[in-house]
Formats: C-alpha cells, sequence, structure tokens
C-alpha cells in the first residue's frame, strides 16, 4: 500500500511538472488545452512536454550549454532511449519522461509513434536542407505523429468504427502537418540564420518570393482543409481542436497579408485580442471568422 500511495505521489508530481512546461512554452496551446475535458488535458499535456524538452535538446539549448553535434546527438538518443524504457516499465526518474510514458501505457501507443518523432529530431542536427521525400519524412515524424498521439488521448475510452478511426487519423496528421508548416512560415529567417536550416524543399531563403509564399500556403490551406474534422471528435476534445485550427487558419491569413520580403524578416503572430476571441468562439462551439 505505501509503494502504491508513493508512486501515485510520483505521478502527480511527474504531472505537474510536465504541465509547468507547456505554460511555460505556449501561452496557446496552454490557453487551448484548458477546453480540453479533464479525462485528456493531462495526457495532451504530457505528450507536448516530452515533445518541447525534445526540441530544446536539437534546437539550441544543447548547444548554448556547451554541447557540440555528437554530444547532442548522445542526449537526444539517451532521451529516446530513456522514453522506450518509461513506455515498457512504467517508471522513469525524469519527470517529464515519466509523466510522458503514464500516458502512452493508458492509451495504447508505442514506439511506433515515438521512433519516427526522435528520427526527426535527429534530422534537425544533421540535415540543413530538405528534398519533398526528406522534408514529408520530417513533417511526418516531428507533427503528424504527434497529433496521432494526441487523437489516441482524444479517443481514449470511446467505441470509434475502423473507418470512423481511420478518418479521424487522416485529420489529426493534416492538423499536425499544418501546425508544422505553419511556424516554418513564422520562423524562415530565423531557422535559417540562427539554425542555419531550409526546411521547405527548393526554397531559398534569400531570395523568397511571393510566388514562393502563395504556393506553401496553397498547400498549408489544403492541410487545413483536411483537418477540419473537429466538430466529429468526442465532446471532451472538441473545442480545444477547433481552437487550435482556427489559430492556424488565423496565422496562414496573416502570412498571406504579409509580403514575401517582410516575412523572411518578421515572425507573424496572432494579437491576444483575436486569440481571446477565436477561445471564446470555440469555447461556445460556434465556428469563428478567421
Amino acid at each position: 500500500m505505501r509503494v502504491s500511495t508513493r508512486l501515485k505521489l510520483y505521478d502527480r508530481v511527474a504531472e505537474d511538472a510536465a504541465s509547468i512546461v507547456i505554460r511555460s512554452y505556449s501561452t496557446s496551446f496552454s490557453a487551448a488545452s484548458r477546453l480540453l475535458g479533464v479525462d485528456v488535458r493531462q495526457h495532451v499535456e504530457n505528450i507536448y512536454a516530452l515533445v518541447r524538452v525534445a526540441d530544446e535538446i536539437v534546437d539550441g539549448g544543447a548547444a548554448e550549454a556547451g554541447l557540440d553535434v555528437a554530444a547532442t546527438a548522445r542526449q537526444l538518443d539517451d532521451f529516446e532511449h530513456e522514453t522506450e524504457q518509461a513506455m515498457a516499465q512504467g517508471f522513469s526518474s525524469n519527470l517529464i519522461v515519466h509523466a510522458f510514458a503514464l500516458t502512452a501505457r493508458e492509451v495504447s501507443f508505442g514506439a511506433e509513434l515515438t521512433a519516427p518523432f526522435f528520427e526527426s529530431m535527429r534530422m534537425d542536427l544533421s540535415e540543413k536542407a530538405h528534398d519533398r521525400e526528406s522534408f514529408e519524412r520530417y513533417v511526418y515524424g516531428s507533427a503528424e505523429v504527434v497529433g496521432l498521439m494526441c487523437l489516441c488521448a482524444f479517443l481514449h475510452g470511446h467505441d470509434v468504427s475502423a473507418d470512423k478511426r481511420a478518418k479521424f487519423e487522416r485529420g489529426a496528421r493534416a492538423l499536425g502537418a499544418a501546425f508544422q508548416k505553419v511556424n516554418f512560415l513564422r520562423d524562415l529567417a530565423d531557422d535559417f540564420e540562427t539554425l542555419g536550416r531550409s526546411y521547405f524543399p527548393g526554397i531559398d531563403v534569400a531570395t523568397f518570393t511571393e510566388e514562393d509564399k502563395v504556393r506553401l500556403l496553397d498547400d498549408l490551406d489544403a492541410d487545413l482543409r483536411d483537418a477540419a474534422i473537429g466538430s466529429e471528435l468526442p465532446s471532451s476534445s472538441r473545442r480545444a481542436v477547433a481552437l487550435a485550427h482556427s489559430l492556424f487558419a488565423q496565422l496562414s491569413k496573416r502570412i498571406r497579408a504579409t509580403p514575401a520580403g517582410e516575412l523572411v524578416r518578421t515572425r507573424v503572430r496572432v494579437p491576444d485580442g483575436v486569440k481571446l476571441r477565436l477561445a471564446a468562439a470555440a469555447a461556445i462551439g460556434v465556428s469563428p471568422r478567421v
């Protein structure tokens, strides 16, 4: 009984730590997660906390601490190995990994989703430019599988037909892809100048044109159309997914209105007042005008 009580306390502390990570790193995500039902909110925060820590390993945190590429790669390898062990055993001394494993074990996903994710994180350490095949593989591993992890949490405890689940999976992948592509567009200059990366195949940031921007946005908006299935999800996740979709659509609209020359110098944002309006619309279940 004492062991069970101690483990439950440890579980709670781990999940509290995951929630702190999300609140500290992403105000938009934190706002969207508050619209999730209590039965799924913690699971989604556990997932995103692990994703955030992996991002910090490859996106500069480790480098700023003085680690070279080889040492950073070892950190990432160790992080993946610890995640796999925790999913198998149900415990990790790393609080964020432990919280993630709690979710993975409860909502039933494993290395079929985490392995592609860590593969994409490794690509950030070695690949500075992408062709079409590597770009699609990167987006799948870095974003689409995260959407699939969250979908497992959304559907946990609900009876869903195979056809409906397949439809939800297509939508979750599309929303994840839209999230990643809109961030690539927002961070064009910083990714190139600070991290030396150019994600979009065939795009030269130094000569980025209006035609380039429109082509990328048309692809992004197609993902958003494919992702528009939130109204069919269980009520515990419907409003949060609707808010995420409307935020990405708003960013797409604002990027489209930003000249290409300015886009490579400025990070497009959604003003707080607009975020509040979109959140209010999602909370009461109406489709906002973006």
